[in-house]
């Protein structure tokens, strides 16, 4: 994998991971309602179950393509139909999170009485909720599964690329989860400005069309 490749690769992650999802909002509800300190443990948790993800994810793809190299073509066609349905899925309901930004006033608003109704967990099961939150979405792996396969050059040596992928979309998803915990409101309030976060959620659909066109564009020019 080339330097251009995994910088395109990062900064698309970047720029997808900053879309409010199950793992975003519990950091920014935790963040909001508990402070820092005591979301650290959430956060532990949401990064311990992002890695099992991603290994899974990682491993599959490793086992099919030193074993059914046919497979791995019916894997990147199925994965580039998938990412076409995200993208447009993505462009369709680029709207449904601006509620989650324009609401944080209210949210905001409301702590004092939400920290009391809401009694903290312990570390461990701060841990667990967070771990549990990121294993519960099947549709990561499926996300991993279609996504990975347009930065990886099959005829070098996979493991060191696996570990770039790794390290960057970890670290792309980890930042995002420390802004959320740490930007609370003011993150919020900013995205809910304008039609700023539809418009984040409509580049992140047309990045999904582009990356599953190029995916195809693949697959037709090697059976050429």
């Amino acid at each position: 994998m080339s330097l251009s490749g995994f910088l395109l690769f990062f900064f698309s992650t970047f720029l997808i991971s900053a879309t409010p999802g199950p793992n975003m909002l519990l950091a920014f509800q935790y963040g909001l309602n508990h402070g820092v300190r005591q979301t650290l443990w959430v956060l532990a948790g949401l990064s311990v179950g992002l890695f099992a993800l991603l290994i899974s994810a990682l491993l599959g793809i490793d086992i099919i393509s030193r074993k059914l190299p046919w497979l791995l073509t019916v894997m990147k066609v199925a994965g580039a139909l998938y990412l076409i349905y995200l993208g447009i899925q993505s462009w369709r309901h680029a709207d449904d999170n601006v509620q989650f930004a324009k609401g944080s006033g209210s949210t905001s608003a409301n702590t004092g009485s939400t920290n009391t109704s809401n009694s903290l967990k312990t570390a461990g099961q701060r841990f667990r909720q967070g771990m549990w939150v990121s294993l519960s979405n099947p549709k990561a792996i499926l996300f991993f599964a279609a996504f990975f396969p347009k930065f990886i050059n099959f005829s070098a040596p996979l493991w060191p690329q696996y570990v770039w992928l790794t390290l960057g979309f970890f670290v792309s998803e980890t930042t995002w989860q420390i802004v959320y915990t740490l930007g609370g409101t003011k993150l919020s309030g900013w995205l809910g400005q304008g039609a700023r976060l539809l418009w984040l959620n409509r580049i992140c659909g047309l990045i999904f069309i582009v990356i599953a066109a190029a995916l195809l564009w693949e697959v037709v020019s090697v059976d050429i």
